[in-house]
């Protein structure tokens, strides 16, 4: 007859299947995207986008990688933009789109256009869409816990750790050309990651910004390639 398992035993076990059981669903996102269009749009190949963030407060400033991605993404594949340089568009309009000067309202972008140099500037860059983007990622929970410890024996961890990020963007896009607000695109991502150990930490985690970047840069290429407003 084999000896009873012991407790200890009981819960590593336990503890394994329920790591791999939640593996399934751990270290992937979720996500939903949504577009409303205005007018119709469509770009030429002299023509650009230029992304810039808008949310300038503490604790939800649209971070630097975040619009790389962004930009990578935008002019990536069949349906890519071209896509003007962020930081030299700022310089060549500086300081009218720094944080205190910069439009917050499509009402605005007249008198914005109505500055000396600023319409020609923008004219020579070929920018045709301001794209201005709000959002940020966050951890919305976490739990479990994690111990490692070594002997002469050997060495390990033990435990399971969990979190959740959601990651809510939205990119408002503005046709300079047109003076015109032409609408917005918005995702939404929800990711779950866990680490369980048993000797070995098993690492899966989401990797819900770059997806929430990814969804909507996709999205965006189609918004402003696509010229109907289908």
């Amino acid at each position: 007859m084999p000896a009873p398992m012991k407790a200890t035993e009981r819960t590593a076990r336990g503890l394994l299947l329920t790591a791999l059981a939640s593996s399934i669903c751990a270290g992937c996102v979720t996500s939903r995207v949504e577009g409303v269009k205005n007018s119709a749009t469509g770009i030429e190949d002299h023509e650009s986008v230029v992304v810039i963030a808008t949310s300038y407060h503490k604790g939800n400033r649209t971070g630097v990688d975040f619009l790389q991605c962004m930009d990578d993404e935008l002019d990536d594949g069949a349906t890519a933009v071209n896509v003007y340089p962020r930081e030299k568009f700022l310089d060549e309009l500086f300081p009218w789109l720094e944080p205190r000067t910069m439009p917050q309202e499509i009402r605005d972008l007249p008198e914005l256009l109505a500055r000396p140099g600023v319409s020609e500037r923008i004219s020579a860059s070929g920018v045709r869409y301001l794209v201005l983007v709000n959002g940020s990622t966050k951890k919305t929970s976490d739990g479990g816990g994690m111990s490692c410890a070594a002997s002469p024996a050997g060495g390990g961890c033990f435990g399971l750790v969990w979190w959740e990020d959601d990651g809510a963007y939205t990119a408002r896009v503005w046709d300079l050309k047109a003076s015109s607000a032409a609408g917005k695109v918005s995702t939404d991502v929800h990711g779950s990651s866990m680490v369980p150990a048993l000797i070995l930490p098993l690492p899966f985690v989401a990797r819900t910004e770059t997806a929430a970047c990814k969804e909507l840069a996709g999205e965006l290429r189609e918004f402003i390639v696509q010229e109907d407003l289908s």
